[in-house]
């Protein structure tokens, strides 16, 4: 634990890490990577209003351009990150807010932000996603996510044949899913898994198979926004949940977030920067390294939770006979 952490972040993760069947927890960074996490602590009622929106965008981009709290001591940023959405229009048909974003990105590295998304479908009728950008400093997008949980009765309509449309839109638009978990390649950066609001609550799902091909990633990205929770045990309990991915993939976890909790959380679940609840700001942090090799849940998942019940089945079955 450093000077200066809240009191429970000092607390959470340290002494689990120093289990004598565990590894030594290390401090160790990925090289020449630094991160600043943008919380703007939006609030609600305000992100989506009409006048709002480009003023929005602005104080974010205010954030992300101010010089660092101890710039003699920090190193420079190298990749700015938003929460979800928050970019509230649509990015690809607008080539001057690109290029006001490139402007605010670290000169080599990359904006990555939540941002809504609309593409034509086959039938040429529009499809919404609710997605993630990285944008470079010429404004160009450079790398792209679609979620792919997507929240029933929020962003669409479960049984939509049977429902009224008018229940979650005027219109009926919803959003359409991504194909699932990826390991999103971005310059300057280890392959990373993207994660967007509630996707990172699923145990199991947050990380591509290995059967898949793809390279494994080596952190995650948890984009969010719970300001719908306002200052309830909402945030908090998604913060915790989110941290409980890290220690199970043995991977670090950044987490930005419109009004908190952002942080970041290293492989050991141990919490080395954070934003608390409420805070309108940004925090500049390294990003930890991943574990050499995968964990044990990482490797087989939950089948190892349903060999152990199997075994304390067969073991009590045991016991009552030769009783």
């Amino acid at each position: 634990a450093r000077p200066g952490w809240p009191s429970s972040a000092r607390r959470a993760g340290a002494w689990p890490a120093r289990w004598p069947s565990s590894p030594r927890a290390s401090d160790a960074a990925v090289p020449d990577v630094r991160l600043r996490l943008v919380q703007p602590a939006i609030d609600q009622r305000l992100k989506w209003a009409p006048g709002e929106r480009v003023r929005n965008v602005q104080q974010q981009m205010e954030l992300s351009a101010a010089p660092a709290a101890e710039p003699m001591a920090a190193e420079p940023v190298t990749h700015v990150i938003w929460a979800e959405t928050a970019v509230p229009l649509f990015l690809d048909q607008d080539a001057r807010l690109r290029q006001a974003l490139g402007s605010v990105t670290p000169s080599g590295g990359l904006l990555i932000t939540g941002v809504p998304r609309m593409e034509p479908g086959p039938d040429g009728e529009p499809l919404y996603y609710n997605s993630l950008a990285a944008l470079d400093g010429s404004g160009a997008v450079t790398g792209r996510f679609d979620k792919f949980h997507l929240v029933p009765f929020g962003e669409y309509m479960p049984l939509r044949k049977w429902l009224p449309v008018g229940a979650i839109a005027g219109n009926g638009a919803e959003f359409s899913a991504g194909p699932g978990p990826v390991s999103l390649p971005l310059k300057g950066l280890p392959p990373v898994s993207p994660l967007i609001c509630y996707e990172v609550i699923f145990p199991g799902a947050v990380v591509p198979g290995s059967d898949g091909g793809a390279e494994r990633p080596r952190w995650m990205l948890n984009l969010t926004n719970d300001a719908w929770y306002g200052n309830t045990a909402g945030p908090h309990q998604h913060f915790a949940i989110a941290r409980t991915r890290a220690v199970e993939e043995g991977m670090p976890l950044v987490r930005v977030a419109n009004t908190g909790i952002s942080g970041v959380v290293d492989s050991y679940g141990r919490i080395t920067a954070m934003l608390p609840l409420g805070h309108r700001g940004f925090i500049d942090a390294a990003l930890p390294e991943a574990l050499g090799n995968p964990t044990l849940y990482g490797r087989v998942g939950d089948g190892a939770f349903g060999l152990l019940l199997l075994t304390c089945f067969a073991v009590g079955l045991r016991a009552r006979y030769r009783g």
